[in-house]
């Protein structure tokens, strides 16, 4: 045999083996969806009822927005309700506790707010409620555990880390428990058993890389591994999560971050197991690279739609499949 089919030989299987590879590290693949009913906008507020979903507010890039669309997930149908009687605004807070969806906080292009609104989706009228106990700010985060509504973090000319708790039954708000560790806006958030995570944002020009637990049950946050390289163990080395604005999505018992920006604008996304802490590279958001989009998750899918990439705004959705393969081409 001689040396040069001997060559080719080996190179050919360098080349097979590094194919390969490369394919194997393409798991999870976004799919593109029905596009949002409205115009296109970033910094919206949403929250999820039963098995429809509620996307309000938010900024066009020249005006600021009080319209909410209702997304039915089976009929995969836009539907707009009606427009919140109070301020437009962006950068809001939405939750949702039972049958009802609740908005508050944000920025009407002049002013925080700290406002508080209640939407009944049956009868598609709003109510306003006391309002919202902390600074009004915007850029905050909100959750719900155990029928109790959680604002905090944000900013309102100070970068803030307190939070307080909505009673709907009561319409009264009581002062929760602040987080711990860096303060932070435009952080993002999800629920796992029954807790709440806080992790990314930013803090005086930072990104923020600690990583914090909540517990209802004890009132108490804990730490968990930080999102950067922080560590003498392998398992951080290659971590490269830290930004603001991004999106959680909540899919069979792991949780993806994808979006947001970091200095530049980022697509990449990351999965975390919460049992192991820890974060491993998945395949990268399909759609442009995009800040200030929002998620939900239902039923073990999970969807990213809206945002902005520089003075562009989309109204385009789509769903990701974490272990399917990348496919170009759906």
């Amino acid at each position: 045999m001689n040396r040069r089919f001997i060559l080719f030989l080996l190179l050919s299987s360098i080349l097979l083996t590094s194919c390969s590879s490369d394919d194997d590290d393409l798991v999870g693949n976004w799919i593109k969806r029905s596009d949002f009913g409205g115009v296109a906008r970033s910094d919206a507020s949403l929250f999820v009822i039963g098995g429809k979903v509620y996307v309000f507010g938010g900024y066009t890039g020249k005006k600021r927005l009080k319209d909410i669309w209702e997304y039915d997930i089976t009929g995969d149908s836009w539907t707009q309700k009606a427009d919140l009687p109070g301020t437009e605004r962006s950068s809001a807070v939405g939750f949702a506790i039972s049958d009802k969806g609740y908005i508050g906080t944000g920025y009407d292009g002049e002013n925080y707010l700290k406002d508080f609104w209640e939407f009944n989706p049956t009868s598609n009228l709003w109510t306003q409620k006391a309002d919202f106990a902390g600074s009004a700010r915007y850029g905050a985060v909100a959750f719900t555990l155990n029928n109790i509504g959680y604002v905090g973090t944000g900013y309102d000319d100070n970068y803030l880390m307190d939070f307080y708790k909505y009673n709907p039954s009561s319409d009264s708000w009581t002062a929760g428990t602040s987080i711990k560790g860096s303060k932070r806006a435009f952080a993002t958030t999800f629920i796992y058993d029954s807790k709440a995570y806080v992790v990314c944002g930013i803090n005086n020009g930072s990104y923020v890389t600690d990583f914090w637990m909540f517990d209802p049950s004890t009132e108490t946050w804990s730490e968990k591994a930080q999102i950067a390289d922080k560590t003498d163990e392998s398992f951080d080395d290659d971590y490269n999560i830290k930004r603001m604005n991004a999106v959680a999505l909540n899919i069979n018992d792991k949780i993806y971050l994808s979006t947001g920006e970091s200095g530049s604008l980022r697509s990449d996304t990351w999965e975390y197991n919460p049992i192991t802490d820890r974060w491993y590279e998945k395949t990268a958001f399909e759609g442009t690279s995009r800040s200030g989009a929002v998620g939900f998750s239902y039923n073990n899918r999970g969807y990213i739609l809206t945002g902005r990439s520089s003075t562009y705004y989309f109204d385009d959705m789509f769903e990701f499949m974490p272990e399917e393969e990348y496919d170009e081409y759906d």
